[in-house]
């Protein structure tokens, strides 16, 4: 901070040469060893100068300039004090802006829709933290432990680096051709069918040596490895080359690369390691996986398929909650909101629709009406009454809940449609989030409790009586966001499902154009 100082206060013209070399007297710099940069510096600076495989943006950090004044430095020695006090100042801003970027990133979550109330871990005093580093020397590796640590961090930062190198890859000059018709399927023939093959060659999706049909058709192993891509980026793998697919193919590595740096980005914020036990579900992905940290690895011991909230109106919120309680054979509280726009109307149009779901009315003191009557409905529209479903094979919550107490009101819950878990593309839900195999997370849930075997589990999910467990041990629940996956070494691309991706990339312009240069 006084390296700061000093050079602002040169710049300005405040302090005069005798003060200025006082002060320097009580202030060695940080990244000079006699009148020469040391080693650190030239370190420092390559971590400015490879601040992209980090998916972060090296001209922010000034790093060209900074590389060829240490450079200059080093080979002419011949800085006055006041020039190697400016050039250390300028050096430690630039890496303690780098170290902020890199530890908690560039944008606060709220800004891009993200809830998160216990932010990843950092070091709570950059500067202090530079200082110890670079006088211990060791910056290398305790940058390295400050990047962003979440599970699939390191293998996301290899697969950005590959395809940052794609960027000019002749596959990609230029775009594949329009399909002869909406649809292109096996046996017919296609003018675009070599750069097909050229570019899942290139993405490890197809052979290198793979031969390109000589009369152009879609067929054997090109079908295969089509398929392969469309279940990397969230396509029905059906080995058929539509528009959805065609469109996926042609985004660039380059922008593949941009939507990695997102992630990355989200990563820094994401309290992925705040708890030794969690459950997180990737909304894009549409996947629930519950893991454990040992000695600072992730053991994930879990993961299923879920349905979230619809992208249209009824989006699951990003947040992170502890788990605190199961309900087992749930009842229903039917939302106000969606006792206004679905239930009433349906109730109005059939009034035996009580009786067919299980339904029933709750007035203000807590009593139990079973009879319909428009009054009843009036009484719910006003907000006096409200609707439940009671336990049962017709609970839109299944037999079981798992609650996290949140504003939002977003539990996990089993289903009585386990058919729409087949679908590639699974946002159906009002907001809240159904699992595919809630006794297994229930099991999760309670491993460290002895009283409750599986045999218990189910026995209280279909015994129809509804009954809630307070959890000895709550577990952290957290709801989060990337596009960008890395399994077994394959990289999976999903849709932007709620726009979050251009959101964050829109806070990052701003933020990039607040920069000082």
């Amino acid at each position: 901070m006084r390296c700061w100082l000093i050079c602002t206060w040169l710049f300005l013209g405040v302090l005069g040469p005798s003060a200025a070399a006082d002060l320097l007297t009580t202030a060695p710099p940080l990244w000079f060893d006699a009148d020469r940069p040391s080693v650190q510096a030239q370190q420092a600076v390559q971590l400015l100068l490879n601040a992209a495989d980090e998916g972060l943006e090296p001209q922010h950090y000034q790093a060209t300039s900074l590389s060829q004044a240490v450079t200059r430095a080093s080979a002419d020695p011949a800085l006055t004090p006041t020039q190697q006090v400016q050039l250390d100042a300028t050096l430690t801003r630039a890496m303690e802006h780098y170290l902020s970027d890199l530890s908690q990133g560039r944008v606060n979550p709220g800004r891009v829709k993200a809830n998160f109330s216990t932010p990843i871990a950092h070091a709570a005093d950059i500067p202090a933290w530079l200082r110890d580093a670079v006088r211990e020397q060791r910056l290398g590796a305790a940058v390295a432990q400050l990047a962003t640590q979440a599970p699939m961090a390191a293998p996301l930062r290899q697969a950005l680096s590959h395809y940052r190198a794609l960027g000019q890859h002749p596959a990609w000059q230029s775009p594949l051709p329009a399909l002869p018709g909406r649809k292109l399927e096996a046996g017919q023939t296609y003018v675009g069918l070599p750069l097909l093959a050229q570019r899942l060659q290139v993405l490890k999706d197809l052979a290198a040596d793979t031969p390109v049909p000589p009369r152009l058709e879609l067929e054997g192993e090109l079908i295969t490895a089509l398929m392969r891509f469309q279940e990397r980026h969230g396509l029905t793998p059906d080995g058929v080359l539509g528009r959805r697919t065609l469109r996926q193919l042609n985004i660039t590595p380059a922008q593949r690369a941009e939507q990695m740096a997102l992630s990355l980005e989200r990563m820094r914020w994401t309290p992925l390691r705040q708890a030794a036990r969690m459950v997180v579900v990737n909304v894009p992905e549409f996947v629930l996986r519950a893991y454990e940290v040992q000695n600072g690895k992730i053991n994930v011991k879990l993961t299923m398929k879920v349905i979230v909230g619809k992208a249209l109106d009824t989006r699951t919120p990003l947040f992170d909650e502890d788990m605190r309680f199961i309900e087992f054979s749930p009842y229903w509280n039917i939302p106000p909101s969606i006792a206004r726009q679905e239930t009433v109307p349906k109730l109005r149009a059939d009034p035996g629709y009580l009786a067919h779901q299980d339904m029933e009315f709750v007035t203000a003191s807590g009593q139990v009406v079973t009879s319909m009557a428009p009054d009843h409905l009036d009484a719910v529209l006003s907000g006096s009454w409200r609707i439940r479903q009671r336990p049962g094979p017709k609970n839109a919550l299944g037999d079981i809940k798992f609650v996290f107490p949140n504003n939002d009101n977003i539990f996990l819950h089993h289903t009585p449609s386990p058919g729409l878990f087949e679908r590639d593309r699974r946002d159906f839900s009002h907001g809240c989030i159904r699992v595919q195999e809630p006794v297994a997370l229930a099991k999760f849930v309670l491993q460290d409790d002895p009283d409750w075997p599986e045999e218990r589990i189910r026995a209280a999910m279909t015994s129809g009586q509804s009954n809630t467990l307070r959890l000895t041990q709550p577990v952290t629940v957290l709801i989060a966001y990337s596009t960008v996956v890395v399994k077994a070494g394959r990289v999976f691309f999903y849709p932007d499902l709620y726009g979050h991706d251009r959101l964050l990339a829109k806070a990052l312009r701003q933020h990039a154009a607040t920069l000082t240069p």
